[in-house]
């Protein structure tokens, strides 16, 4: 063999395995007439194609026309409630309006959306954009793009909802009581929106009592006797097995964003940022002194201050700080922090702020609405470096922000036509009573998307039965 044969032959082999190659590379890269034949291909998109089924828009994205299609994946619709399902398929209109809300016109790259600040969708409603975290409305864009001869798709995490009206507030539908009971942090919020009720016309008794989100949502789903619970925290499987088993099948309104505020005395010097594994070494006594947190941190005692466990602020503690910083099983975690000999528990929030502010050695944590009601004695500080505030609770950057919710259920809202009516008063208005300027209740508000699902479930809720 001369030398050109074997290089020849070395070249023709070469040749064959970049064809082979290729054709591997063409294969994967499969060309998809539109949208939805990339969606089938997929095969993470099983109940947005179902829904597309039941309306009009999927035709439309399967014409000559070019998108851009915004899609929830399985897991994301998976998180709706089965009675919201069915009330969109029931009104096929309100389900066509969310689906199309999902879509833009033309075709965009991610580069393209994110240098965006609004997009303009197929149901004509605007969707904003934050190219920082790569967030459209309240929903984050997951993965790559389904690439479609009339348009690209972008999975995203959470479904999108265009703007829902409810019918008009009636103050005076009935005059008849309604009982509400919960969470410490809450309560500031469901206090405001009781007295503006009233000024709507509403005379008949609201109580707001403060027990906890635990005990709250115990009388709401175990005794059965309240309308609404107040919780800082979602509802856990076993209390909704317990309020089904009592006829009532709750339903959340997330109402608020709270940034959980860690703070200490405006007259501590040192302690400006913290990671969640030291603050859960903080709070279950494993450090004693501050030296132990940074040796260049004052050798003095550290005194703790927690809510107690009744409430839905120390839960969410727990599972964020302890159990997630010192990676312990849940009630590992609920013990350490319980057993820790530096600490202090009140259900008491202003007890909580006056033991923080009595030593510069000491460190607390509560809402960030009792923060911003005391911001005079006291000063937050950063969770690894991230600063609470209304743009990092929003988003979820700021590890320790949390949902607020208040918990109903269809029977009581049916049966109870006044409760029905300060929820959809609540839901209509709460978003103006939030922030941190004078006046306002010292939490942040959700999303438009998550405002819009709350109108949704309202709606489902009376049409449920």
């Amino acid at each position: 063999m001369t030398h050109n044969t074997a290089v020849r032959k070395v070249l023709v082999s070469v040749v064959l395995m970049l064809m082979v190659a290729l054709g591997s590379v063409q294969a994967q890269q499969e060309s998809y007439a539109n949208v939805v034949e990339a969606l089938e291909a997929d095969g993470g998109f099983e109940t947005f194609l179902s829904l597309l089924d039941a309306v009009d828009v999927g035709d439309v994205l399967t014409g000559n026309l070019t998108f851009t299609v915004f899609a929830p994946t399985d897991a994301a619709l998976a998180e709706l409630p089965e009675y919201l399902v069915d009330y969109l398929m029931s009104d096929l209109p309100i389900l066509e309006r969310l689906l199309s809300y999902h879509v833009v016109p033309g075709t965009y790259t991610l580069a393209e959306i994110l240098a965006e600040e609004t997009l303009i969708s197929f149901e004509g409603g605007s969707l904003s954009v934050n190219g920082d975290i790569r967030r459209i409305n309240g929903a984050d864009l997951l993965g790559s793009a389904l690439e479609s001869e009339n348009g690209t798709v972008f999975p995203v995490d959470s479904v999108m909802v265009p703007e829902i009206d409810l019918p008009p507030v009636d103050a005076f539908v009935n005059f008849d009581s309604i009982l509400t009971s919960g969470s410490s942090t809450v309560r500031p919020l469901t206090d405001r929106m009781k007295e503006l009720f009233e000024l709507e016309g509403f005379s008949g008794e609201i109580v707001v009592e403060e027990t906890g989100t635990n005990v709250g949502l115990e009388r709401f789903c175990v005794n059965a006797e309240t309308d609404i619970a107040n919780a800082s925290r979602p509802i856990r499987d076993s209390e909704i097995e317990a309020c089904i088993s009592n006829g009532r099948d709750p339903i959340g309104f997330f109402v608020a964003v709270d940034a959980l505020a860690v703070v200490v005395s405006q007259e501590n010097d040192f302690l400006d940022n913290i990671t969640i594994e030291d603050l859960a070494r903080v709070f279950t006594g494993e450090y004693t002194s501050w030296s132990e947190v940074d040796a260049s941190y004052p050798d003095e005692t550290i005194q703790t201050f927690s809510p107690g466990d009744d409430s839905g602020t120390f839960v969410y503690f727990v599972d964020s700080v302890i159990q997630s910083g010192l990676e312990l099983e849940s009630d590992a975690a609920d013990e350490a922090i319980i057993s820790s000999e530096t600490i202090q528990f009140s259900e008491d929030d202003n007890v909580l702020v006056t033991g923080v502010e009595s030593s510069p050695y000491a460190i607390g944590y509560f809402g960030y609405a009792y923060f911003i009601a005391n911001q005079d004695r006291l000063r937050t500080i950063n969770i690894e470096g991230i600063t609470p505030n209304e743009g990092t609770a929003e988003s979820g950057e700021y590890p320790l922000s949390r949902p607020l919710f208040i918990y109903s259920s269809p029977d009581v809202m049916r049966a109870k036509p006044q409760v029905a009516e300060f929820i959809k008063f609540y839901i209509d208005n709460v978003r103006d009573q939030l922030g941190i300027d004078e006046g306002q209740i010292g939490y942040f508000p959700v999303n438009q998307d998550v405002l819009n699902l709350d109108r949704l479930e309202w709606l489902a809720a009376l049409q449920s039965e």
